[in-house]
């Protein structure tokens, strides 16, 4: 939060810039969310052996035949629909985060049955396919916001309006971290692009990065 001081003759008149207190409460709003899913998803590592991939979908139908939420491995949507049908997920409320771009954006409706599931624009966190407790370290990236659709980059611009000029990351031990996003996008870690697969907890495999909707 910024103070402003205007000299009016003899006195003077302070007020706040809301630009700060947004980022922080975006923030801070995103962090929380992520940790919940976090929860989440360690629930779920525990109950099939890894978090929601493309191996998981046909056991998640087995736990519960009478599903009508769609299942599938192309978005962070698709995936976290897993999570839902667990019911390791109450709602859909934590899967929210301010998504890049100007245009006007919907909070979930909590509505997730069937094809209402998490509908496009519900979630706002990128998504790590492929990992589990036990296949990679405690600090692997495994959710973040906000990404660039389709790119391995954050939305430097975004970061700076809403987030503080930083990235939101959780990590496989549910920690939750916020990082500076350079002006290309980048956030760095062991001075490497967090998405260079040289990175110790990629174990040298490009990371499968599933966008949201």
């Amino acid at each position: 939060m910024i103070s402003v001081v205007l000299s009016l003759g003899l006195g003077f008149l302070i007020f706040e810039v809301p630009g700060r207190r947004r980022g922080a409460h975006q923030t801070g709003e995103s962090a929380g969310n992520l940790r919940q899913i976090g929860l989440a998803l360690l629930e779920f590592d525990t109950d099939f052996g890894r978090f929601p991939d493309s191996s998981t979908i046909a056991q998640v139908k087995e736990r519960d035949p009478s599903t009508t939420i769609p299942l599938g491995l192309s978005t962070s949507n698709e995936l976290f629909r897993q999570l839902l049908v667990t019911e390791v997920a109450p709602s859909e409320s934590m899967f929210y985060s301010r998504p890049p771009g100007s245009g006007p954006h919907r909070r979930p409706d909590n509505n997730f049955v069937g094809t209402n599931a998490l509908e496009k624009g519900e979630c706002g966190f990128a998504y790590i396919a492929g990992l589990s407790t036990t296949s990679h370290p405690p600090d692997t990236p495994l959710a973040m916001a906000p990404l660039v659709p389709g790119q391995r980059k954050f939305d430097y611009k975004h970061c700076k309006e809403f987030f503080g000029g930083k990235a939101v990351i959780l990590c496989i031990d549910c920690s939750v971290r916020s990082l500076p996003v350079d002006k290309s996008g980048r956030v760095w870690i062991n001075g490497k692009d967090l998405f260079d697969p040289s990175q110790p907890f990629w174990g040298g495999k490009a990371p499968d990065v599933k966008w949201p909707e």
